[in-house]
């Protein structure tokens, strides 16, 4: 176990690959109707609605499934569902809105599954940190999805991210040039950077001309600013955690992304950063 924790050599950077490309757009013809119908709908007894904390309790057993896979690989069961159970908890409660029970869960789950990981992985710090890491988003998705206007907050996170996301590996698979961080990530590069940032903005720009909307055009420009950003420190994270544990993706759930975890490494970084945006919004700021 010890050679899977050293740092392991870089693949070469990839020329442009159309087919890639292809798969990716598929599986987003598949995924993006599913998790705009969750957003959107508000059925059944819950704030958020069950389709949307649905989406949530599965994206939760999938990425804990990941961490556990890539972090504890001769213990995957005993710490993916340690992980899983601590952060559903945590979920749970605060869909209950009882938010500073779930801050406290989450913190105890994470504790609790370091002590079942003892023995078993080779660090069961990892396993806490991966409470840490999956939960803090999801518990800060559930809050902004309930608040005022959460419907349009929470589409906003996703438009912002995808965005960044898609006009980054766009931008940089055409454009090249200098790479961004080489020493975790290869085919980042400078031009993908900007490019997913623009676009970011764009989207934050486009969502204050929503009538349903209350945040004025210069606020929402700065939202997606910051929200492009985050999603690219989402992104670079993960990468280093991926060359931290000796995998080249979390999982293959998703064809042309690897596993869940590589499609919303981004998400996990701009949802809490969007919260906060909007914990400053209802305070005042931005109308």
């Amino acid at each position: 176990m010890a050679g899977r924790s050293q740092m392991t050599p870089l693949p070469q950077a990839r020329s442009f690959d159309w087919f890639n490309l292809g798969i990716r757009v598929a599986s987003a013809t598949v995924l993006v109707p599913s998790v705009l119908a969750a957003v959107w709908f508000d059925i059944g007894w819950t704030r958020t609605g069950w389709p949307f904390l649905t989406m949530v309790v599965i994206a939760v057993a999938m990425l804990s499934v990941e961490w556990g896979g890539m972090s504890a690989p001769l213990a995957r069961v005993r710490v993916s569902t340690a992980v899983c159970a601590a952060i559903l908890s945590a979920v749970l409660l605060a869909q209950r809105e009882h938010m500073f029970l779930a801050w406290g869960a989450l913190i105890i789950g994470g504790a609790a599954a370091a002590l079942i990981a003892r023995g078993v992985s080779e660090r069961p710090g990892n396993a806490a940190f991966g409470v840490f890491y999956i939960g803090i988003a999801c518990i800060c998705l559930v809050w902004l999805r309930a608040m005022p206007q959460g419907r349009w907050w929470t589409l906003m996170v996703f438009a912002v991210t995808w965005a960044a996301d898609i006009a980054a590996y766009a931008t940089g698979s055409v454009l090249k040039g200098p790479k961004l961080w080489p020493r975790y990530s290869p085919n980042k590069t400078w031009s993908g950077f900007f490019g997913g940032l623009l676009a970011s903005i764009a989207v934050g720009a486009g969502m204050a001309s929503l009538p349903y909307f209350s945040l004025n055009f210069y606020a929402a420009c700065l939202v997606g600013l910051a929200g492009g950003l985050a999603t690219m420190a989402g992104d670079l994270l993960e990468s280093m955690l991926k060359r931290r544990f000796g995998v080249k993706d979390s999982g293959d759930l998703i064809p042309g992304h690897g596993g869940l975890l590589d499609r919303v490494d981004g998400l996990l970084f701009a949802v809490v950063c969007m919260s906060a945006l909007r914990l400053v919004n209802h305070l005042g700021w931005g109308h």
